[in-house]
């Protein structure tokens, strides 16, 4: 990914705002459908995490810094690597759309990161993207939807 290129995923939620605010920035809920080895998450401007995901034989430490936070609508962080140079911005953007939450993405490169790693490339961004929000964070709101009837 080269500076300046974004990535935008927008999911349409049938859930409240206030319940998709809490499943993004919320840390027990976060490790159910996001990443479960997060170590400490804060929606708070300057907050910081570290945790490692391993990708084949490669070592991923993600470093996220909480850049802004407009409650319950927008949060951003920066998103960058120990081990790889590179540098994004990640904004999660939640709008009511008729009663239901639309939630748009977008990730924007600040600093170019390596196009000769896989885990790095548009393609395999999005469909990391589409993976989380498109699968794993609907499934997760509507067991939690479920569960609190």
């Amino acid at each position: 990914m080269k500076k300046g290129d974004e990535i935008i995923v927008e999911q349409l939620l049938d859930i409240q705002i206030a319940n998709v605010w809490t499943a993004i920035t919320n840390l027990p809920q976060m490790k159910q459908w996001y990443f479960d080895n997060i170590n400490h998450f804060q929606p708070e401007t300057g907050s910081a995490s570290q945790f490692v995901v391993r990708s084949g034989q490669r070592t991923f430490t993600h470093l996220w810094k909480v850049t802004e936070v407009n409650v319950p609508t927008e949060i951003c962080y920066s998103w960058k690597y120990l081990e790889y140079p590179g540098d994004s911005l990640v904004r999660f953007n939640l709008t009511d759309d008729n009663g239901q939450t639309k939630l748009t993405l977008t990730q924007t490169v600040l600093e170019d990161f390596q196009d000769d790693i896989q885990e790095f490339k548009n393609e395999s961004r999005r469909a990391g993207w589409n993976y989380f929000l498109g699968d794993r964070l609907p499934a997760f709101l509507q067991k939690n939807k479920s569960k609190n009837k």
